[in-house]
């Protein structure tokens, strides 16, 4: 196949831009283009020259879930977003667009539509998201992760497929720690950090050294925390058994997963490396999600044997304490728990969302190729 030049759109959050970087990789590796469309406030401005990829630039903010004052901006920013989306389609030739959802994804979404350039989305999650809701009508193709979410989109048009993970979080082994090693937990808010995670690992500190358990905590707690945590954790009096560290972001989280017996996480698309890695998992999906569809998230895990589920609101020091205390007296639940999530893996989403683009830019050229042919036909 000739090549060709593909636009992923999708940022804000780590959640949008890996799976789109692990997508941009293949088509890559298949011999195709692909830049960017994020704003300069999002992940995506860090993550995406980091891995070598070019991006441009837009301009937007969100309309779902904001107050009216930001809506009001959106929806002034939105006509000069999906004008400068749409020149540059036509100025780079964008073959197929692939959106990973999210208000940064809207104004190419919205562009590509107008200008016949075709749309694959990709869905993680039980519900879809306000941009992908709203663009079901008109995309190509959406890849989905569960099966109920196929009713939001046209039929014959969805595939479970899973969602792009990075290869490295496959590759994990089976965690088998040795007896003088400590029970690894890795605690993260994803990549803007969690205020509750933050706290009941703050309040679990003094349970874990009471209990004299052998420990090591890995936390992640997003930027707007990290210096009182960081502060928190050194001047915190802890015994030689209780040993961890505290990072605002994790560059290689598949190591940090590989490293973990336990990881206390979110529910929104980390559930997907949870399953790819094969970990044990306690989630706390985030209260506000659209649609409530972490909680959907957890409970599917849950069901699987694969993850314990505890609301928000009930997410303190002593409940975390609880969990992780009956984790470490039970290593075979523990292990159970990670098999159990390593059969909800879906191994090869990366490589057929590849697939998926690159058979929607074939047959809209191919369909483009013949309509002036059919017109002249019927012209004589």
């Amino acid at each position: 196949m000739r090549q060709l030049h593909f636009l992923m759109a999708g940022g804000g959050t780590a959640g949008h831009v890996v799976p789109a970087i692990a997508v941009a990789r293949e088509l890559h590796a298949r011999g195709h283009a692909v830049t960017f469309l994020g704003t300069r406030g999002g992940l995506e401005a860090r993550l995406v020259p980091e891995a070598g990829f070019l991006i441009e630039w837009v301009q937007i903010g969100g309309l779902n879930r904001v107050g009216l004052l930001r809506k009001l901006r959106t929806l002034l920013q939105l006509p000069l977003a999906i004008g400068s989306a749409w020149r540059l389609m036509r100025r780079l030739r964008i073959a197929a667009v692939f959106s990973m959802g999210g208000f940064v994804a809207g104004p190419a979404v919205a562009a590509a539509i107008l200008g016949r350039v075709p749309v694959a989305v990709m869905e993680p999650n039980a519900t879809p998201g306000f941009t992908n809701r709203v663009a079901a009508r008109w995309v190509k193709r959406a890849l989905l992760s569960f099966e109920e979410t196929a009713r939001w989109f046209p039929p014959g048009r969805s595939e479970v497929t899973g969602r792009p993970v990075k290869a490295e979080f496959f590759a994990i082994e089976p965690r088998r720690a040795a007896a003088d090693e400590p029970f690894t937990v890795l605690i993260t808010g994803a990549s803007a950090g969690s205020r509750t995670l933050n706290r009941a690992a703050r309040e679990c500190w003094p349970l874990l050294a009471a209990s004299g358990a052998h420990v090591h905590l890995i936390m992640q707690t997003g930027a707007a925390e990290f210096s009182a945590m960081e502060r928190a954790w050194a001047e915190y009096s802890k015994p030689a058994a209780l040993t961890g560290e505290v990072a605002a972001f994790i560059r290689d989280m598949p190591a940090a997963f590989a490293r973990a017996d336990v990881i206390v996480c979110r529910a929104g698309g980390t559930v997907a490396e949870l399953a790819a890695a094969g970990r044990a998992s306690i989630l706390v999906p985030f209260p506000f999600a659209a649609d409530d569809h972490q909680a959907r998230n957890a409970e599917a895990m849950a069901r699987a044997g694969a993850g314990v589920m505890v609301h928000d609101a009930g997410m303190t020091g002593e409940r975390l304490f609880a969990e992780l205390a009956g984790l470490m007296k039970d290593p075979r639940r523990v292990q159970a728990m990670g098999a159990a999530a390593k059969r909800l893996a879906r191994p090869g989403a990366t490589r057929r969302a590849a697939e998926i683009l690159e058979e929607i830019a074939r047959k809209n050229t191919e369909e483009g190729l013949t309509r002036p042919s059919q017109s002249r036909n019927n012209t004589r």
